[in-house]
């Protein structure tokens, strides 16, 4: 059994989208010859990216060392101060905390325990130089691992193109000591390589999120409520997408945003209508529809749920742990998956991470999303009615469609449950396992 020193941000009792894959790793990497040594930061704060949840916490083996920076995290910075930031290219309160934190933390760990590999899961992107620091002063090869496309993102909203141009030469920078580079989308991966073909000298290579079978193993009481209930869980991008397009011309001059992004369609904006248009159209629709927002919200994802037509239909959960999460998932007469418009043609490199739970879930899915990744793997699960992310009339013949299924109890899908399998936690850590092995020469 080798040790792997482990460094991650997201990781319990923190919850939310961004511990998913961490935890699964620690917990299925040991199967495959690999003992995580987890580095972290402290724990949950009241940042709303990084809420507590205690059900993730019983996931992680006990007899995992998890080596903690024993100093609180900052609070945000006030707003003069994250412009100044953005503008001047000053590191954040957090990132002058978080790097210098990690590495000491890795120190200690490394006084205690010997790895062969040190892996780094990101964001925050700046975990990238610690792992790089301390891989040369120990001698020791590291694997950095993107959840997100760091610089490549077309979601990401820079200040303008120049700063765009910055973070891509602080990506190449900060990856150029990594020894393998794993991007969790086969799209994110061409980019990669694409926009740097130095980094492709190295190791670079895909892993998915996924579903872990056993969040999917329990039996579920059947439900009386008589409600065709619509669920979207995780987060929501109301207040960002509208800024955004406030903005667009600002943007649109500085080159700040990709073109033709629009990210109030990762929200429920659009869904919101289609459903005002498909109640017009069928009022004695409204008595039986439910629908149901699981995870944290803001005041702006609140506030446009305000008609009154709608908000009688409409509940908000706030954040759940995320056994009870899937629980609603899979209790579900129908999922909602938004994800940010691009213009035709062009794919995202994103893949949002529930993505693969509603896959295992085996509910249809409403899926606004654009081309890229997460379309090509809905269309091959078999889960999916798809449409683009701003599309309010096919959303609203989606509706009406997955409501008379579930009135006449009919199967609207046909999907590819062995297709579906290759998403699973424990096949992700053996392939993750593997990239170590060709990072080590076994």
């Amino acid at each position: 059994m080798h040790s792997v020193l482990f460094i991650a941000h997201y990781f319990p009792p923190i919850g939310g989208a961004g511990v998913q894959r961490s935890v699964k790793f620690v917990r299925y990497l040991p199967e495959f010859g690999y003992r995580p040594i987890v580095v972290t930061g402290p724990g949950p704060s009241d940042d709303r990216w990084t809420p507590k949840d205690l059900a993730l916490a019983k996931e992680v083996p006990s007899d995992i060392a998890i080596h903690r920076i024993p100093v609180p995290q900052p609070g945000p910075d006030a707003p003069w101060k994250r412009r100044m930031s953005s503008w001047l290219g000053i590191p954040s309160s957090f990132a002058r905390w978080w790097v210098p934190s990690i590495i000491k933390a890795g120190e200690e760990a490394l006084k205690r325990e010997i790895p062969r590999i040190i892996f780094a899961t990101m964001s925050p992107f700046e975990s990238a130089i610690a792992a790089g620091t301390l891989s040369k002063r120990h001698s020791l090869p590291w694997v950095a691992d993107l959840r997100d496309p760091w610089a490549l993102d077309e979601m990401k909203v820079y200040t303008s193109r120049v700063h765009r141009w910055m973070d891509e030469n602080r990506m190449f920078s900060a990856l150029s000591s990594a020894s393998a580079i794993v991007m969790n989308t086969p799209e994110a991966t061409e980019v990669l390589v694409r926009r740097f073909p130095g980094l492709g000298k190295r190791i670079v290579t895909t892993i998915t999120n996924g579903y872990d079978v056993e969040d999917f193993a329990s039996e579920l009481p059947a439900r009386h409520d008589g409600k065709f209930r619509i669920v979207h869980s995780g987060y929501l991008h109301t207040e960002m997408g509208m800024d955004l397009r406030r903005k667009k011309n600002f943007h649109r001059f500085l080159g700040g945003a990709a073109d033709g992004v629009d990210i109030l369609t990762r929200s429920h904006f659009f869904l919101l209508k289609a459903i005002e248009g498909w109640i017009e159209d069928d009022p004695s629709a409204a008595r039986e529809i439910e629908l149901v927002f699981v995870g944290a919200t803001t005041p702006g994802d609140e506030r446009i749920t305000e008609d009154r037509r709608l908000r009688e239909i409409i509940r908000f959960t706030g954040y759940l742990p995320h056994d009870q999460s899937v629980e609603m998932v899979r209790t579900a007469d129908l999922l909602f998956l938004p994800m940010h418009n691009l213009p035709p043609g062009r794919r995202s490199t994103i893949v949002p991470g529930k993505t693969y739970e509603y896959i295992a879930a085996g509910k249809p899915i409403l899926a606004a999303v654009p081309d890229g990744d997460a379309r090509d793997f809905l269309v091959k699960s078999g889960t999916a009615h798809l449409c683009r992310p701003d599309d309010q009339e096919a959303m609203k013949v989606v509706l009406k469609r997955a409501y008379s299924d579930w009135k006449t109890g009919k199967e609207g899908l046909r999907q590819d449950r062995e297709y579906i399998t290759r998403f699973e936690r424990g096949d992700l850590a053996s392939r993750l396992a593997q990239v170590f092995n060709r990072v080590l020469g076994g």
